[in-house]
């Protein structure tokens, strides 16, 4: 039996904002000269009142567009991430099967993923359903952090907010010899798993009330940690895949993964050995998307042509302060509705 992945679709909330958006709010920091910290051109931040759900609801439009309303409320499995949960208690999995009009039979919230979330729904989706739990699996995301975390008055002035953009995307999984994905790699690192975390002044805990406002708890040092990090997690897995597929990497016809910032894709083609026309990549237009980078890059290079019938798409990426990584290898067989 074989696993494909069908198609992608995704959504962007509201119009571009530019780089002197954040410009016009920068203060004093340390790190805002730090390679890490280099703006996109543009981003995209979630409506103040728009909602994962919302966003979600939003991607699946191209889904059920080309294939109908029908495939949607039939599929077996949905997995879930939420970089931002509507409600900190539950994830989104629930409400979002009722808006899309589904009846899964098995709905999973995933955390851990972070960045590499969509390539881990994918080996989950694909273990299941190998497994006899259905023969289709719909993978969500939504990130929403950019405009509701990142763009908070005192945050928007650190070096770390005018990275994050917003967006979401969902990935149609199913049992067919379409698109097959040919293998997947995912990779837990525990010894670094609170090594991300939240900074507020005054200190106090994330839920605790009281002044001050959350940011990623950046320093020199953890940047060090986490570029050493990414730099070697993301070739590992990458490398891992191709040599079960028994294929080098400068072989690929494409490589999409998370999108951090520059330095990272700049570093993860040349560990690939790969040209920059063969690593697609959407930073100066839609900025660090974490979990949604992969599956809107896969579209975007699917939508203009970029990746055609037979060619072999690797995905990889790593998360959080270098905790998960994984890769994942498909042969695309194109959108045929």
């Amino acid at each position: 039996m074989t696993v494909s992945l069908v198609d992608v679709s995704t959504y962007l909330p509201g119009e571009p904002i530019g780089a002197e958006y954040y410009a016009n709010f920068a203060g004093a920091d340390e790190l805002r000269e730090h390679l890490m910290f280099r703006a996109p051109r543009f981003r995209h931040h979630v409506a103040e009142d728009e909602t994962a759900v919302d966003m979600v609801e939003r991607a699946a439009a191209g889904i059920v567009e080309r294939h109908g309303h029908d495939t949607i409320a039939d599929v077996d499995i949905l997995i879930t991430h939420t970089q931002m949960p509507d409600m900190p208690f539950y994830g989104g999995g629930g409400g979002m099967a009722h808006r899309l009009g589904m009846k899964p039979r098995t709905v999973i919230d995933l955390h851990n993923g972070g960045c590499a979330a969509f390539i881990l729904g994918l080996q989950l989706a694909r273990t299941l359903i190998l497994a006899g739990e259905g023969r289709t699996a719909l993978i969500a995301l939504a990130q929403n952090a950019a405009g509701q975390i990142f763009d908070q008055p005192l945050t928007r002035q650190k070096a770390q907010s005018c990275v994050p953009g917003d967006g979401a995307a969902v990935g149609l999984v199913a049992l067919s010899d379409e698109s097959p994905v040919l293998d997947v790699e995912c990779r837990t690192y525990g010894e670094y798993a609170g090594d991300m975390t939240i900074a507020v002044e005054p200190f106090r805990k994330w839920w605790q009330p009281g002044p001050g406002e959350g940011c990623i708890g950046f320093t020199e040092a953890k940047i060090t940690k986490v570029l050493a990090r990414g730099n070697r997690q993301v070739p590992e897995v990458a490398f891992a895949v191709c040599d079960r597929l028994g294929i080098k990497s400068t072989e690929l016809d494409l490589l999409v993964t998370n999108q951090p910032n520059r330095v990272f894709l700049r570093n993860w083609r040349d560990a690939l050995e790969l040209p920059k026309e063969r690593h697609r990549d959407t930073f100066d237009e839609c900025g660090n998307l974490f979990a949604v980078g992969i599956p809107m890059n896969l579209d975007r290079a699917i939508s203009d042509g970029q990746l055609g019938h037979g060619d072999t798409v690797l995905m990889a990426a790593f998360a959080h302060a270098g905790d998960f990584a994984a890769a994942a290898a498909v042969r695309w067989g194109g959108r045929t509705a």
